[in-house]
């Protein structure tokens, strides 16, 4: 391969989906990874069924369903006092919407994807840093593309780049002028055997939240039940004060010291070394300029309430390989500029929905006084099969807005209704 058809940057979960996507439909795919080699950190991540759909659609649903774990249900729970407050029943969800609720390492979805690209046939470069992209005007005798350039000097060029660099993108400065926005939430996670110990008691047919002031807890089973994942989630004063230095152990064992015994038990088991910084970044609504278009946390890094960063990354990948595969011509030519449209035309209004909902569901999970007491009775009263809060998120993806209903009517944040129950 010299110059590709499609050079992307980035070689995450969202990177690596949109590779594939682009791969499987006969593109020469160049992909470029920072790193020295590829890998995912953390721990546990949550595929709802907007995203087992299109893991169904790429032949590797039943591979993921083999290296993660699919729970009967999603409970809530106080952290205060431990009571349930609703559930989910993810068996009748699956009945739903047709695909089922995963569990899985992010390490494994992550390694499954890198291989479904080797076996596509895509580039996959390491040690790749870029720190700037451009526009490449067309003449009558050459086609227009973009070029990246990277760290060490050298230029990688291709007819579209797809920038799936992060949180701190190069290429979003682009489209806008901004900075990642601090929640002031921190994230500690950990994992355990599930053959003694803590992780031997715990009903792994479960995914359960338990909401606290200012702070939740969460546990789901990993690789095949294999392992059990806990996540810890609170709001650092340190970072509401100014401080450089937030979200430390210190601040994580007192921010759950009036949490019921299960949770207080958990902490000691998270890893204590390294904690996650909980960023998003405001909305925009424009991410294409010309032939580089940002996907993934570049264009729309949420807070993790609602468990769609990753999804939503994999989701932009499979609309760009199905409008590819719409304006594919019989020569293997592609109508760049009309897939870029239909792209832009689609999503960033829902991924401004899911990132504006992630950032309401934070606020009332972490609720505290009077609003606990209330939320908690609402909770209680709510119907499990209520599904009309998740209906707009799990349903099928829009490909174009002129030629398939929509897959959700977008509402303004004041008047959209949020559901509690999706975690991170």
């Amino acid at each position: 391969m010299t110059n590709p058809d499609v050079l992307i940057v980035g070689g995450g979960i969202g990177g690596l989906g949109a590779a594939y996507a682009l791969a499987r439909r006969g593109l020469a795919v160049r992909l470029l990874e920072r790193s020295a080699e590829f890998g995912e950190v953390g721990a546990g991540i949550q595929l709802a069924p907007n995203c087992t759909r299109i893991l169904d659609d790429y032949g590797l649903l039943d591979e993921a369903m083999d290296l993660g774990v699919v729970p009967d249900a999603m409970i809530m729970r106080d952290a205060v006092d431990g009571s349930e407050l609703t559930r989910l029943d993810l068996r009748d969800l699956e009945r739903r919407y047709g695909f089922p609720y995963l569990v899985i390492h992010r390490s494994d979805l992550h390694a499954m994807l890198l291989r479904a690209c080797e076996r596509a046939g895509a580039d996959l470069v390491t040690s790749q840093r870029a720190v700037a992209y451009a526009n490449i005007a067309g003449s009558a005798n050459a086609p227009g593309g973009a070029r990246v350039t990277l760290a060490d000097g050298h230029t990688e060029e291709a007819r579209v780049v797809i920038a799936a660099d992060g949180l701190h993108s190069v290429a979003r400065k682009l489209m806008a002028d901004d900075q990642p926005v601090s929640s002031a939430y921190v994230a500690y996670r950990g994992t355990v055997p599930t053959s003694g110990g803590r992780g031997a008691g715990v009903d792994l047919s479960e995914v359960v939240v338990y909401v606290g002031p200012r702070c939740h807890f969460v546990h789901y089973g990993l690789r095949g039940g294999e392992l059990l994942n806990q996540v810890a989630v609170f709001e650092s004063p340190k970072a509401r004060a100014g401080e450089e230095d937030w979200g430390t152990p210190d601040e994580l064992d007192a921010a759950f010291e009036q949490t019921c015994d299960f949770v207080r038990d958990g902490l000691p088991h998270m890893w204590r070394g390294k904690w996650w910084r909980m960023y998003d970044r405001d909305p925009i609504m424009r991410w294409v300029d010309g032939a580089v278009a940002l996907l993934g946390d570049s264009a729309h890094p949420p807070l993790q309430y609602i468990a769609q960063g990753a999804i939503m990354a994999i989701e932009d990948g499979w609309v760009l390989g199905e409008h590819v595969a719409r304006h594919l011509a019989g020569d293997g030519s592609v109508d760049w500029p009309a897939v870029l449209a239909a792209y832009q035309a689609v999503r960033p209004e829902h991924c401004r929905r899911v990132l504006t909902t992630s950032r309401a569901w934070g606020e009332l999970w972490h609720l505290d006084g009077l609003p606990r007491r209330q939320r908690n009775v609402l909770l209680r009263e709510r119907d499990t099969r209520d599904y009309s809060f998740v209906d707009w998120l799990y349903g099928p993806t829009a490909l174009h807005p002129s030629d398939e209903p929509p897959m959700f009517t977008p509402v303004p944040l004041a008047s959209a209704k949020a559901d509690p129950l999706t975690v991170t």
